[in-house]
């Protein structure tokens, strides 16, 4: 047999380099081609009374204790999360999918049914209602002290409540669950997505912070606890710390709610030994955090710390000898209106709490915490919060992340575009992950609240619809208010 070299030659060089060239394009559709919805869809198990979902709408997501995370196709029944981690999915002999393995975890499937409330994480509301069917409505009156009114005889306007619904329902934002806007003394717009409503309580995760500095300052107003610097090591029973340091004895509360204590607690360092993914897992997280080296004097440099909100926490109910949820319901939810069946606040300090001791409350309760600050610490007239704790905790005493910083509130800087051009404007918020937020901007009698699920997102929807639809249009009618009342 006799082979022709000219045409072996002309194979290697022409035809088979396009032939792998054709390989590698099917190999690579077949490691990115989207795999069938109906496949994964279902329950599958973790931790007890944690499962997991599975499940999509316009993307694929799992969704866990109501908070949803995005999962990329990377391969054949292979997923990852935003931050990299892989869910390998595994099959059973007749090729259907079983579980899937995570981090050498492996989560069995134990159904394929999802719940109602996570299927509606699909879409801002049912397939098919689009921002052409939005129609706004005023707010109802429940008779829950909260004033409502029409958002035309604002100065917000109609046009605000259609920009904002409608990017949420054309999904230029994404994820927000609810946007409470109070205007002058009035509920005037009041939306929901994704499932929520009303009479629904919603996760705050760092916004509880917030609430635990208002409580912090109840109980300083009642002279349980003598003020902000009043030192925290006496306030606590335990007998002996790990890495003693003459300067823990001198941390204040004051420090802690500032996030300044010195201690070596900073959530955005992967390296920190008080990153609250490694206090976590402490069984005492107080302890845990108390016992960490000091890096800094207190009182001089500020870093995010989750783990002193839990010490802020315990040192006012042991000041005031109650839990911390009681205290709350006694002297602030309940004078709120609030009933304790309105709210959940898993309170519990160790590693036992999944819920990370995070509160759970109702948009329009947010709205009430928010109404309290803006008016000074009163509602209808009673004086829940003392003025001077309300501005006292909503000043600068620190920077956290280059951001002001005040008692576990901070003071968000938004760069608004007017016709005058760019204006800065201060606005006090609790904010949490995902885009938990109630914004106080009392220069414009404005309280914002949002709910949202972007969890673990570089940015939330929220800051980015304050400033480009909210405040634009707020500043520029009170501004133009002012110009044109006649001057005396």
């Amino acid at each position: 047999m006799t082979i022709d070299r000219g045409y072996m030659r002309a194979f290697f060089v022409v035809v088979f380099p396009v032939l792998l060239a054709i390989l590698a394009i099917e190999l690579k559709a077949q490691e990115t081609s989207a795999p069938r919805l109906e496949d994964f869809v279902g329950t599958y198990a973790d931790t007890p009374s944690h499962p997991v979902e599975i499940l999509g709408g316009d993307d694929f997501f799992a969704v866990q204790d109501e908070a949803k995370y995005s999962l990329k196709a990377k391969g054949v029944d292979v997923f990852s999360t935003k931050y990299g981690s892989k869910l390998s999915f595994h099959r059973d002999a007749n090729g259907v999918v079983n579980g899937y393995e995570q981090n050498g975890k492996f989560h069995p499937r134990v159904s394929t049914a999802v719940t109602p409330e996570s299927a509606a994480l699909a879409w801002p509301r049912a397939k098919g209602q689009g921002p052409s069917n939005y129609r706004y409505t005023a707010p109802l009156d429940m008779h829950d002290g909260i004033a409502v009114g029409d958002i035309a005889r604002s100065p917000l306007g109609a046009v605000t409540a259609n920009a904002v619904v409608s990017a949420i329902l054309d999904g230029t934002y994404k994820d927000v669950h609810s946007v409470l806007l109070y205007q002058d003394g009035k509920l005037v717009l009041e939306e929901y997505f994704y499932g929520n409503s009303v009479q629904r309580p919603h996760q705050l995760r760092s916004a509880t912070k917030s609430v635990v500095s208002a409580l912090a300052g109840i109980a300083i107003d009642r002279r349980a606890i003598s003020g902000v610097n009043e030192g925290v090591m006496p306030a606590m029973s335990y007998s002996s710390y790990a890495n003693p340091d003459p300067r823990k004895s001198a941390i204040t509360i004051g420090e802690l709610l500032s996030m300044s204590s010195g201690l070596d607690c900073d959530d955005h360092s992967s390296t920190s030994p008080g990153r609250e993914t490694v206090l976590d897992d402490s069984p005492d997280w107080v302890k845990a955090t108390l016992d960490l080296p000091m890096i800094n004097d207190p009182g001089t440099r500020g870093y995010y710390c989750s783990g002193g909100v839990s010490v802020v926490g315990r040192m006012t109910e042991n000041a005031v000898h109650m839990p911390l949820p009681e205290f709350a319901q006694k002297y602030l939810f309940g004078p709120l209106g609030m009933a304790r069946t309105d709210w959940a606040w898993n309170y519990d300090l160790t590693n036992a709490d999944k819920e990370y001791s995070q509160i759970h409350l109702r948009s329009r309760d947010m709205l009430k915490l928010g109404i309290v600050f803006e008016d000074g610490g009163r509602w209808h007239g009673r004086q829940l919060i003392s003025e001077s704790w309300v501005n006292t905790s909503t000043a600068e005493h620190s920077h956290v992340d280059n951001v002001s910083y005040g008692y576990f509130w901070w003071r968000h800087t938004f760069n608004v575009e007017t016709p005058g051009g760019a204006e800065q404007v201060v606005v006090t918020s609790a904010q949490g992950n995902g885009g938990q937020k109630i914004y106080i901007a009392s220069k414009y009698h404005l309280v914002a609240v949002f709910t949202a699920g972007a969890y673990n997102a570089d940015s939330t929807p929220p800051n980015t619809i304050m400033e480009k639809l909210i405040l634009p249009r707020l500043m520029q009618s009170v501004n133009r208010a002012k110009t044109s009342s006649p001057q005396k």
